[in-house]
């Protein structure tokens, strides 16, 4: 058996492991690996729905779909044009991957499932963890000038993101707030206890 179908055996073999450590009973799971979609969009794609609540996550990626709203690009921008859209997130580089939005909308869609079966509050699901990975690229070829042939490869990728439900805030018992003492009133109220104890 060649190498690399070893390589293949036994990385297929091994069970699914996330990079973030989130085991808690309040958090889901969802990913997806060797997805035929291009890395770096999806990269981007993913670090804009990072902290925004499942229905909010939910509800950007729709409306990058119908170029409503685009995805800032802000670490593979090179050659990427700018558009009025990026100005809410602070950039000025910005395009509208839907294929990259339409897989990331599957795997919340899934982690959606996930946290119905297990119980929890969908409308309180927050997006903790992204990540994306580059899988192994796939070949394919270009045929050139002069009967030559050129690579002309995929670059998949490998997704992963958790979902955690969000804590309740609970509010501040309203009481008066304690006079916060400085270091040198301090030592002024101390020299006036001394005096007073003199006298």
């Amino acid at each position: 058996m060649p190498w690399h179908a070893l390589e293949l055996k036994y990385l297929f073999a091994s069970r699914a492991r996330y990079s973030a450590t989130e085991t808690s009973s309040k958090s889901v799971k969802a990913r997806g690996s060797y997805l035929r979609v291009h890395f770096k969009n999806t990269r981007e794609t993913a670090a804009a729905i990072k902290g925004l609540t499942l229905k909010k996550a939910v509800q950007y990626l729709e409306a990058v779909k119908d170029h409503k709203r685009c995805v800032p690009f802000r670490r593979f921008s090179g050659g990427v044009g700018r558009t009025a859209q990026a100005k809410e997130f602070g950039a000025t580089q910005g395009r509208w991957p839907v294929k990259s939005a339409e897989f990331v909308l599957g795997l919340l869609k899934n982690a959606e499932s996930n946290a119905e079966v297990k119980g929890l509050s969908i409308d309180d699901l927050v997006v903790r963890h992204v990540q994306v990975n580059q899988a192994p690229p796939q070949r394919r070829r270009t045929y050139r000038a002069h009967g030559r042939i050129n690579p002309y490869m995929s670059h998949p990728c490998h997704v992963e993101l958790t979902l955690v439900e969000a804590e309740k805030e609970v509010p501040r018992a309203e009481t008066a707030p304690a006079a916060r003492l400085t270091k040198k009133r301090a030592i002024q109220l101390a020299n006036k206890a001394v005096k007073v104890n003199r006298a």
